[in-house]
């Protein structure tokens, strides 16, 4: 049906608003692009008549104010710190161990040779003691002064023991400070499962070796004669059969000169001096002491590591004491090491106590099936005779050790076994050795009887 003629008017007049208004927008969209490029057109032209001046002024200047920075650099004397700042940036931009190549250019400051020559193994225990407790406040017994000592002769790797909070740390911290070479505090991390959390490894990203301090303590050592003290801190918080094998390994060889640790797999001309093959020396003259703690945080420390350390076992704190003035002591790990030889010399356990050992060893054999290894036997054959030149008495020195590398193994042992033949272990020491001689060996053997 056709629309009336109204409507169809009312609708064409519609549609003719509708097209003015949509020309209105489109003209006011152009009119804003065209004031938009005639700004941006201003904008360009003042920055390139700024260049302009810019470059006309530059170009006025004399000849000697437009001089390179290179010849302006040879047009005056060098200085010291031209040298340094010259030296530094080759050596950043030239080797891939920046931190070693610094020791390498400070060497000479490594190479002490105001030693002591005087002291001996009595004094260094007792100074040792003292010098904790006046200038640091620390007490410790002089029986586990003792042992700490004598184990550094034994091993290269130490452990302390004991409950939170009676100085295993401080302990090794210590001995630094009073040989006036502070020990190097390696806080071990949970997740640590190979040799390069310990000493870093090769950015391939920066073309640089992520150097540890670790690393840099194992290279500064090889240019001192000092005695170097690593602590591993909260050593079995991971476990440190996988972190630290191959030092275990290396440590055990019996030729100090063969002992390298690989570092990187090829080698450069620019790599440090003592790097040899991408290897570095273990230093004859570094200990690690490791702090551990038995807990549910912790690992168990397996057989393989207790068998090559020495073990010192602090479970109670000392008495506080007043302790004389002392003065740091500044000892070369070859004075050590001779002290060491003439205490052997000087020293032994005696025939009596090895016919004891002996016995010992028949009876483990026949009721625990356990005996002496070559490793523990060595390793009794020196301790005794240090702890003896340290002041020590030698039957202490065989109850502790016994204590720490025989009857932790009875750990292993069936624990009803083990239950009922306590006693009648006990008293057999009682009868070899003397009645309460072996206090530790039998405190130990009645502790894990108890918890069987």
């Amino acid at each position: 049906m056709p629309q009336p003629v109204t409507t169809q008017f009312l609708t064409a007049a519609s549609f003719g608003e509708v097209m003015r208004a949509v020309w209105n927008g489109l003209t006011s969209v152009y009119a804003i692009v065209v004031y938009a490029l005639i700004l941006l057109g201003i904008t360009v032209a003042l920055v390139l008549l700024l260049i302009a001046r810019d470059a006309k002024a530059l170009s006025g200047r004399p000849q000697a104010e437009a001089t390179p920075v290179g010849a302006a650099a040879l047009s005056r004397p060098r200085s010291p710190q031209d040298e340094e700042e010259e030296e530094e940036g080759g050596m950043s931009a030239g080797t891939r161990f920046f931190m070693l190549g610094k020791i390498d250019a400070e060497r000479g400051k490594y190479r002490r040779t105001d030693y002591a020559e005087e002291v001996t193994l009595r004094s260094l225990c007792e100074d040792f003691r003292n010098y904790a407790a006046y200038k640091l406040k620390l007490y410790y017994d002089i029986a586990d002064i003792r042992k700490f000592v004598a184990g550094l002769a034994v091993s290269r790797i130490l452990i302390l023991q004991g409950i939170s909070g009676t100085g295993k740390t401080s302990l090794a911290y210590a001995f630094g400070e009073f040989l006036d070479n502070p020990s190097t505090v390696i806080p071990v991390q949970p997740m640590w499962k190979e040799r390069t959390d310990l000493i870093g490894y090769y950015n391939e990203f920066t073309k640089r070796f992520n150097e540890t301090t670790l690393l840099q303590k194992l290279y500064e050592a090889n240019y001192s004669k000092d005695m170097y003290i690593t602590l591993l801190d909260e050593m079995n918080i991971a476990r440190i059969e996988y972190y630290f094998a191959e030092f275990l390994s290396l440590l055990e060889l019996p030729d100090a000169e063969e002992r390298y640790l690989d570092v990187v797999s090829d080698e450069w001309e620019t790599d440090p001096e003592q790097l040899k093959d991408g290897r570095i020396k273990l230093p004859e003259n570094m200990w690690f002491v490791g702090t551990a703690n038995n807990d549910d945080t912790t690992f168990s420390v397996s057989d393989k590591v207790y068998d090559r350390a020495m073990i010192l076992n602090l479970d109670y704190k000392s008495e506080v004491f007043a302790a004389p003035r002392t003065e740091r002591v500044r000892l070369s790990a070859e004075r050590f090491a001779r002290l060491t030889a003439a205490a052997l010399g000087e020293y032994a356990v005696t025939r009596r106590n090895l016919r004891r050992l002996e016995v010992l060893d028949r009876y483990l054999i026949e009721n625990f099936h356990l005996t002496f290894g070559n490793r523990i036997r060595k390793q009794i054959l020196t301790f005794v005779p240090v702890y003896l030149s340290c002041g020590g008495e030698e039957l202490e020195a065989l109850d502790d050790i016994l204590a720490k590398k025989l009857m932790r193994k009875l750990e292993m042992q069936n624990p009803v076994h083990l239950r009922n033949a306590a006693a009648g272990f006990c008293a057999y020491l009682d009868e070899l050795f003397g009645t309460d001689v072996m206090k530790q060996c039998k405190a130990h053997i009645t502790r894990l009887a108890r918890q069987a």
